[in-house]
């Protein structure tokens, strides 16, 4: 078993007793309604401390009933879980993508030439097809590898190539393409 499963199995075990003892423990058998939400609780507190309290905001939407309150929640529930399922799915279909890529780099025999960044295979590409005098693609992959492409950093807006090249720097125009 490895370290991930354990952390995963002690996680699943911490849940299911988050879950289990307030029951097998019996913390609300003194109450009406033993697992209210926090508002129910709050309201509870607070006409008990002062009972001429006015709420300062009313609700703009009141379910009719309970159980189509819990049905809003589950959806608001089910939502945010949708959200952050995409979200990590997006990074990890990244990262494997990047790690065929090098893979591909590595299998074709360029283990000691590959780079470290996947920006930089872009950068390696266009170069390679300026100098043999193709015309460079539109086909890049992110920003960043876009803004090293055109010989420009993403981040501070200085030129990559140097002056004495050629290059126009920003324009993102080869010095092989000018005529």
């Amino acid at each position: 078993m490895n370290r991930n499963t354990k952390i995963n199995a002690l996680l699943l075990l911490a849940v299911a007793a988050l879950a289990v003892l307030p029951l097998a423990l019996g913390l609300g058998d003194h109450k009406e309604e033993p697992f209210t939400g926090a508002d129910a609780e709050a309201e509870t507190a607070i006409t008990e401390i002062e009972p001429d309290y006015e709420p300062w905001f009313s609700p703009l939407y009141e379910p009719p009933s309970g159980e189509i309150e819990s049905a809003l929640f589950a959806l608001q529930a089910a939502l945010g879980a949708g959200v952050l399922a995409y979200y990590f799915g997006i990074h990890r279909g990244r990262r494997q993508g990047e790690a065929r890529a090098r893979a591909q780099l590595d299998a074709a025999g360029k283990a000691d030439m590959a780079p470290a960044k996947p920006v930089d295979v872009a950068v390696e590409a266009s170069t390679a097809r300026a100098s043999a005098g193709a015309a460079p693609t539109a086909a890049v992959s992110t920003p960043a590898a876009a803004a090293a492409a055109k010989g420009t950093s993403g981040a501070s807006g200085t030129s990559g190539t140097s002056g004495d090249e050629g290059s126009s720097g920003a324009s993102g125009e080869s010095p092989a393409g000018r005529g």
